[in-house]
């Protein structure tokens, strides 16, 4: 059974940093593509980022580009999210999601309680 733990979040002024974190178990984490998704107050899930299962492989939301890192440690099975330079729109709900087909945006819905991230002055 698939379960993922997301820890990280909080209140953060604007230009602030923060990192994510996923701890995941219930399946083999080093052979999926592991993605971060987030839901924003009133918005669906919007897709984030994605990391291949080897952890060189990254794809980033163009928002994010540049400001957002994600990696992966497989022996811990965790999934991290490095957000530098945060700004009041990346406030949301962020998920970790197991990747799902071929195409990288693609991902299960999301298991976690998911991490309030609130960008606020």
């Amino acid at each position: 059974q698939v379960q993922v733990v997301e820890s990280g979040g909080g209140l953060v002024q604007p230009g602030g940093s923060l990192r994510l974190s996923c701890a995941a178990s219930g399946f083999t984490f080093s052979n999926y593509r592991m993605s971060w998704v987030r839901q924003g107050p009133g918005k669906e899930l919007e897709w984030v980022s994605s990391i291949f299962s080897n952890g060189y492989t990254t794809y980033y939301l163009d928002s994010v580009k540049g400001r957002f890192t994600i990696s992966r440690d497989n022996a811990k099975n965790t999934l991290y999210l490095q957000m530098n330079n945060l700004k009041p729109e990346d406030t949301a709900v962020y998920y970790c999601a197991k990747g799902a087909g071929a195409y990288y945006r693609n991902y299960d819905s999301p298991r976690g309680q998911g991490t309030q991230v609130t960008v606020s002055s």
